[in-house]
């Protein structure tokens, strides 16, 4: 019982916090790291006790899997260099800067044990770096790379703080440092390929969401275990099967299945993430209590801590830019160095330091002292870089993921997507078929297309599209249908199972409704040009008329009504869109073979080839 009620209240606070500093802006990992530290040294509040195998087998696999099933394997591949230079090339160089460094301000420990904590501080913890990332609108690669960082790294640091524990006790070769490093990545990536390709096979004989949520919540224990059970790593292992699955994901799954599992790993990566931190706060009385017994001064501790974090800090930076200029030296390579200094300073550590730091055994010399150095590097990097890197990001005046190219693309991608549809459409489409099923079915492509198009359009003089005016309308009715669904409920007029079904279709369809919401830093103002999502002859040849046209010709001569407006490359014709009752862009098209528009809103000047169906 009370271990429950410990529980509860471990998650209610990590809620609380979390939600206040959401709602003041603050960084929700340095509050809940905050926050715990002063409730450690509360008298009657529980020790919570970090075990180290709690977090580097409960907690360390499910989050690892939760971030690499969302990690797309096109980016993990296109950004394969920097993320293995951070992941391996950075650990390796932190290890070693920082065990140097230990071994020449700590009297009397070895230079194994330095190095051991030099690989604990090595990994930093990205969760904290993304979740900055994204509430200041950091450009999506180095999000990408830093996700791509904190998959790997634990396994490197972990596998050097291993050879470092095992060089305490005696010597190591460096045949056997290799050795260690080619069996964590083999045997982990082929323990991780083989649970994978099984989890993919399995899943996709699934059909039951329920059923698949389970399955999916063991599968990075599933490769873990086995992966470490052989000496190889675990962390390679779960992030190679998470890969895979997440990969395959979209060919295996159903729909329902898909918003299942996309629903339940976001709430489990929430929990996880923000219970580590507030845990890592918790542990500060128990490191002060074991680090009294040591016989060394307040003020020489004080300087051991401060250097480790400094080399800490500092090894980053040269790393990073060292890595900069060689990569700056290659053919082609126009990565501003503004990315590398973001990247250089986003070296906040987490969880994963605090419990590798506990692995050191019992015998460490000044073992006290350097977990209390591991927990300066932690509370001090979450603290250093979370309070200044988002104003790092603004100084360097990074550009956030850009609204317009990401509304272009996306609705260049439905136009496709929809022209596939009604394709295939006519292709099955039996003589038996009802027509106005048929219109139907046409008429939801055309809305879902017109509707990623009319979104390009935010500055018009348009106060609400019809996609809109759908979805205000039909949120009004489905809020009518529900109220006669709960009337039903509460009079008992209908069975409990009939009642859910209906319900359940109700949210399905109220989601749809709803549009994603953009990231942070995404400002809706499209008045920067999008990027050329395509190009054709047409595009290439495409002139630049002149018109003072204050709205669409046709509809001003018949009295109708617009909703956005298109200009003709050729001939400086402007006709109003398809969203519009008349469409009189595309039947100008019809009418002159004339291939490209342009858009004729305010801070717009995307193309479009009718021809060639593309968009530039």
């Amino acid at each position: 019982m009370i271990v429950a009620v410990e529980l509860a209240a471990l998650v209610a606070v990590v809620l609380l916090v979390t939600g206040i500093a959401q709602r003041l802006n603050w960084s929700p990992p340095l509050c809940l790291v905050a926050i715990g530290v002063l409730a450690s040294f509360v008298p009657g509040v529980p020790d919570y006790h970090l075990d180290p195998e709690v977090v580097l087998i409960g907690l360390l696999p499910p989050l690892l899997y939760a971030t690499a099933i969302r990690t797309p394997l096109y980016d993990f591949r296109a950004n394969r260099v920097p993320i293995a230079a951070l992941s391996v090339g950075l650990v390796v160089f932190t290890t070693l800067v920082v065990g140097w460094v230990v071994w020449l301000i700590v009297p009397g420990i070895p230079l194994a044990a330095g190095f051991a904590l030099g690989a604990v501080v090595a990994p930093p913890d990205a969760v904290a770096a993304t979740a900055v990332a994204r509430r200041v609108g950091m450009p999506r690669r180095i999000v990408r790379i830093l996700e791509g960082e904190s998959l790997l790294n634990d396994a490197a640091a972990l596998v050097s703080l291993r050879t470092a524990i095992a060089a305490i006790a005696g010597a190591v070769s460096i045949w056997e440092v290799g050795g260690d490093f080619l069996l964590a990545a083999g045997g982990g990536g082929a323990v991780g390929a083989l649970i994978g390709w099984g989890a993919s096979t399995l899943r996709r004989r699934l059909t039951d969401p329920v059923m698949d949520t389970a399955w999916s919540l063991v599968i990075p224990f599933l490769a873990y275990l086995p992966a470490e059970a052989i000496h190889g790593s675990g962390v390679v292992a779960v992030v190679v099967a998470g890969l895979i699955v997440g990969h395959q994901t979209p060919k295996l799954l159903s729909g329902p299945s898909r918003l299942a599992s996309r629903l339940n790993w976001r709430t489990v990566q929430f929990l996880l993430e923000n219970v580590v931190f507030l845990l890592i706060g918790l542990q500060v009385r128990r490191i002060v209590e074991e680090v009294g017994d040591s016989r060394l001064p307040a003020w020489s501790l004080a300087l051991i801590c401060a250097g480790v974090l400094a080399a800490t800090i500092l090894a980053r930076i040269v790393w990073v830019f060292g890595y900069g200029l060689v990569a700056r030296a290659r053919p082609g390579e126009r990565t501003p160095w503004s990315y590398f200094a973001v990247i250089s300073w986003a070296g906040m550590r987490g969880v994963v330091t605090l419990a590798a730091a506990f692995v050191l055994p019992d015998d460490t010399p000044q073992r006290a002292v350097l977990v209390l150095a591991a927990f300066v590097v932690v509370a001090g990097t979450l603290l250093l870089h979370g309070m200044t890197l988002p104003g790092l990001v603004r100084r360097l005046s990074l550009p956030p993921p850009n609204p317009a190219e990401d509304a272009l693309q996306e609705a260049a991608l439905l136009h496709d997507m929809t022209s596939a549809g009604l394709a295939r459409l006519e292709e099955i489409r039996r003589p038996a078929d009802p027509p106005e099923v048929i219109d139907r079915l046409r008429d939801k492509q055309s809305y879902r297309s017109d509707s990623a198009w009319e979104n390009l359009g935010r500055l018009s003089a348009v106060e609400e599209t019809p996609s809109d005016a759908y979805r205000r309308l039909r949120a009004e009715m489905l809020a009518a249908e529900r109220d006669v669904l709960l009337t039903a409920r509460d009079r008992g007029t209908a069975d409990d199972e009939v009642l859910r079904r209906v319900m359940e279709g109700l949210d399905i369809e109220e989601s749809l409704l709803e549009r994603p919401e953009e990231e942070p830093g995404m400002e809706r103002e499209l008045d920067t040009p999008a990027a050329t999502a395509g190009t054709c002859d047409h595009l290439e040849q495409a002139g630049a008329p002149e018109t003072d046209a204050q709205g669409c010709v046709d509809c001003l001569r018949e009295g109708s009504s617009w909703v956005h407006l298109r200009l003709c490359l050729e001939c400086g014709h402007v006709g109003c869109c398809d969203s519009s009752p008349r469409k009189h862009a595309t039947q100008h098209f019809h009418d002159t073979r004339h291939p490209v528009i342009r858009s004729y809103e305010p801070g717009e000047n995307w193309r479009w080839c009718f021809v060639d169906g593309i968009v530039g």
